[in-house]
């Protein structure tokens, strides 16, 4: 059986040391065929390293004795391009620069770069001219001296998360973010010179890498010659998992353990798949990092699915990236992120970059979060397009971002440990009272402040960011049974085991209309008990319902059944 490459991006280590390695490499075809420059944008995590260590070694012409062991057993290998072992490589990665101030930025990204450029010329023959670049104190003029010592050269530019830095530059300081990516700054310079080099023809051909286009006009004003590729439908599942994918890898879980492919198959497509990169695209995609998180953790011992189910590294990703959250007006870009929680989708037209000449707008800022993985293309929708929140791991970041939010700006602290308290003892004693208490103070607090107005769907979302916080339940929002939308479930998910489950119905009323109370408890009692009678339903074991009735200041809950 093969070993699970989860954190591991280098192809030849994956090869050699007989990892699983999923094989698109008949896309490389596609890819020469369709550009020589292309641009590649997709989520944080989502194999797109591993894609250009695929290239990497596919094109060098040093690799070229280990074509038939790398990628002989290879879709590629068995019909090799004419382009195959054909150049040197120049091979950029820009992850690991400090973001602390311009200097720290500048001199990290000259580092990078004497680095990269001083590796070349040790691989490829190039050694003598090692103190002429490590001399130069300009990338810009770096890059110069390069390319006229490998004048003659062929190269193949690999560039590997090339907006790392800029994200975080961004997020702090967008002027200067607008110094160090504009015109006359550094970066641009740094691709006016690529750009030179294309029209010599010693950068024949280009694969560049990112998360965002938030620095796209910034790198084509000055290699304006890149086609973007990353809303292409052929291209759609390029990187990440098909279903064909997924259960192939899933397969080592069903070989062991007495479990149903349809079970783990739901279970995982709940939680990790859902992206989409073309409204016309016939499947969503699976996060790969977040399923070989997965089977890596699975218990196989017991055929218990990881007790986290959120890899604590994606988390991380994703809570510095919500720092982009701050771009722009953030009271419209919190208005954004409450419709999300409330509807789970938004409407915007899609863009491929963003002008920082300019305001940065909601659409900017909906557009952000699809190129971060926090909503994916759903449907068309006339000229825009129809976006969605993808799994449950991006629903439980929101909510966790929610809280913060709510935090900050209901001036309250939310004490998770008092919550995991409550939720105990709803799940094992069928006891809801503490539950309500720090409902109750939440909604008291939060129900003086102007940013939030309350009414029936944020005393729902004010709720189920609470139940978020625990990962006792697997918690769903108004999730369909038979054409039927109960406001909340919260249902048992392995390894972890319960004696209750439960269905809760949420009631609003006006505090200046009390009379209505009585016709809100009636209504939701009458919901409830023709949720309770449809099959799925019936289907739960140990189930218990409540109808949950507040005017966002006073709670009062009724048992049904």
């Amino acid at each position: 059986m093969k070993k699970i490459p989860y954190g591991i991006s280098n192809f030849k280590i994956l090869i050699q040391e007989d990892y699983l390695y999923m094989d698109k490499t008949d896309f490389i075809q596609t890819m020469e065929e369709d550009s020589r420059y292309l641009v590649m944008l997709r989520p944080r995590r989502f194999g797109k390293s591993l894609l250009l260590s695929t290239l990497q070694y596919y094109y060098d012409e040093q690799e070229s004795e280990n074509f038939d062991t790398l990628f002989g057993h290879l879709i590629v290998g068995q019909n090799p391009t004419a382009q195959k072992n054909s150049y040197k490589i120049l091979f950029f990665e820009f992850s690991r620069i400090e973001t602390e101030d311009r200097e720290t930025i500048y001199r990290g990204f000259l580092t990078n770069v004497q680095i990269t450029l001083l590796n070349f010329l040790d691989k490829y023959g190039y050694r003598e001219y090692r103190e002429e670049i490590e001399s130069i104190d300009s990338p810009e003029d770096m890059m110069k001296t390069f390319f006229s010592i490998i004048k003659g050269s062929k190269i193949y530019l690999l560039i590997d998360e090339y907006d790392h830095f800029a994200n975080s530059i961004l997020a702090e300081d967008l002027e200067l973010f607008k110094k160090i990516v504009g015109k006359g700054g550094f970066v641009r310079s740094f691709y006016e010179t690529i750009k030179a080099e294309t029209q010599t023809g010693v950068v024949d051909r280009a694969f560049i890498t990112g998360v965002t286009p938030i620095t796209m006009d910034s790198m084509t004003s000055g290699f304006n010659i890149g086609d973007d590729m990353s809303t292409e439908e052929r291209y759609n599942s390029m990187l990440g998992f098909t279903k064909e994918e997924t259960l192939s890898i899933l397969q080592r879980i069903f070989d062991v353990c007495d479990i149903t492919q349809k079970k783990v198959l739901s279970k995982v497509t709940k939680w990790y798949n859902g992206y989409k990169f073309n409204t016309q695209a016939e499947e969503t995609i699976f996060n790969p990092n977040m399923l070989l998180y997965f089977i890596n953790e699975f218990d196989y011992k017991r055929c218990n699915y990881p007790q986290n189910m959120l890899d604590a590294n994606i988390a991380s990703d994703y809570g510095k990236i919500m720092r982009l959250f701050k771009i722009g007006n953030k009271e419209e870009n919190f208005k954004v992120l409450d419709s999300l929680i409330q509807d789970n989708e938004i409407i915007a037209k899609l863009i491929d970059r963003f002008d920082f000449d300019r305001d940065f707008v909601v659409n900017d800022f909906v557009n952000l979060l699809y190129y971060m993985g926090f909503i994916t293309q759903k449907a068309s929708h006339a000229s825009r397009v129809k976006f969605c929140i993808p799994n449950y791991v991006i629903h439980k970041l929101y909510f966790e971002y929610f809280k913060v939010e709510l935090e900050k700006r209901g001036n309250v602290k939310i004490d998770t440990n008092r919550l995991e308290d409550a939720l105990y003892e709803l799940a094992f004693s069928n006891d809801i009272t503490l539950l309500m208490d720090e409902y109750k103070n939440a909604l008291q607090v939060l129900a003086n402040r102007d940013f939030l107005k309350l009414d029936e769907k944020h005393v729902q979302v004010i709720l189920l960011t609470l139940l978020n916080l625990s990962d006792l339940y697997f918690v769903k929002s108004e999730q369909a049974y038979s054409r039927k939308y109960p406001d909340i479930m919260l249902l048992e998910r392995s390894p972890f085991k319960v004696n209750f489950q439960f269905l809760l119905e949420i009631k609003y009323y006006k505090k200046s209309q009390p009379q209505e109370k009585a016709l809100k408890i009636k209504e939701g009692i009458e919901q409830v008990k023709g949720y309770l009678e449809l099959d799925d339903i019936k289907e739960l074991e140990n189930l218990k319902a409540y109808v949950i009735v507040s005017d966002g200041f006073e709670v009062e809950v009724v048992r049904v059944g």
